[in-house]
């Protein structure tokens, strides 16, 4: 059954991409905007439901809103390349999405994160906590939010949905491909940005894709502007994700060492990855955890794939898994 036509910015990244397969999969039209759509279309999984993609950019509104024609929902799921160019990039984008969603009537999505909030909200963060974010791609965050909130009095439609720290096959610019394990190489050590003994929360992207299908499928039980928040999966201490690393990998072994946020400060002023990681470092020093009450009490119960299974599927999908061998052994990739 088709369900509708949705139209998806930014599905060539990790969020993006798990949620326009999401949508297909539950039947709805998918057309996701490219800057190559051929490069694109290249680059999308074998052997999975393809969206339709069309030529367009981000930053071009009148490109938007052609592609977001006969759309009711437009998935705001872009964001610059590499960390640049925040201050610059992301409001404009903001705006060609709420412009297309003006002259269609179409639902936007924004795919949320713990950013928006300060030391004043933690450690346990409901919808209605304070945001009074401490770091730069806070404040623009909250901006962005802001933004919506005001569209929203003028009838245009956004669904927040807040999640941790992400992981997933796709996923590339995050803590956990950046930080905890090196892409494309076997896991041969585990990195801890955490104080010890600080908790964390992190989001696999295809439990939070398939969230935000089942919220857009509840129209009639959504507000004009509304935010539901993720529980995700909570590691108590770091271990429990330290755990799951071994176990994926087959390495009992693995040593866990300190990240390295003297490297970090030290190398910020010249690459925007380090600026990044130490701008949100007060997120890895006190326990944050957002609550899904909210959230289990329209759906029912939040999509949630086994730790373990998560964990694995995301080294496989980075390529930092060993090869199989013929007899069923692992070898060294």
């Amino acid at each position: 059954m088709e369900r509708g036509t949705a139209l998806v910015l930014g599905a060539t990244g990790g969020i993006g991409g798990e949620t326009a397969s999401a949508l297909l999969r539950r039947g709805w039209r998918v057309r996701a905007l490219a800057r190559d759509p051929a490069r694109a279309a290249a680059q999308w999984p074998a052997g999975t439901l393809r969206p339709e993609w069309v030529v367009g950019d981000a930053m071009d509104a009148d490109s938007v809103i052609a592609a977001a024609r006969g759309a009711t929902l437009i998935v705001h799921a872009v964001n610059p390349p590499g960390y640049r160019d925040w201050e610059t990039l992301v409001l404009p984008m903001l705006e060609s999405t709420l412009r297309a969603a003006e002259a269609t009537g179409a639902r936007i999505v924004l795919p949320g994160n713990v950013y928006n909030y300060g030391p004043d909200a933690f450690p346990d963060i409901d919808e209605g906590a304070p945001q009074n974010p401490v770091t730069r791609k806070g404040a623009i965050r909250v901006q962005m939010e802001q933004r919506l909130r005001e569209a929203a009095e003028r009838g245009v439609r956004t669904l927040v949905v807040r999640a941790g720290d992400f992981f997933g096959p796709r996923a590339a610019n995050n803590w956990f491909s950046q930080a905890l394990v090196k892409p494309g190489k076997p896991v041969s050590t585990i990195a801890d940005p955490a104080r010890p003994g600080v908790g964390h929360q992190w989001a696999y992207l295809p439990d939070v894709a398939e969230t935000i299908a089942q919220l857009v499928e509840r129209e009639s039980a959504l507000a004009v502007f509304d935010t539901f928040h993720m529980e995700g999966h909570w590691d108590a201490d770091g271990t429990r994700m330290q755990a799951a690393i071994r176990h994926a990998s087959g390495r009992p072994d693995l040593p866990v060492r300190r990240f390295p946020w003297w490297l970090a400060a030290l190398a910020s002023p010249f690459v925007p990855t380090f600026r990044e990681l130490r701008e949100m470092r007060y997120l890895w020093q006190k326990p944050v955890r957002m609550r899904n009450a909210r959230l289990v009490a329209l759906l029912g119960a939040e999509p949630h794939t086994p730790f373990d299974t998560a964990v694995g599927a995301t080294l496989e999908g980075l390529g930092c898994l060993r090869a199989p061998r013929a007899d069923g052994e692992r070898q060294a990739a």
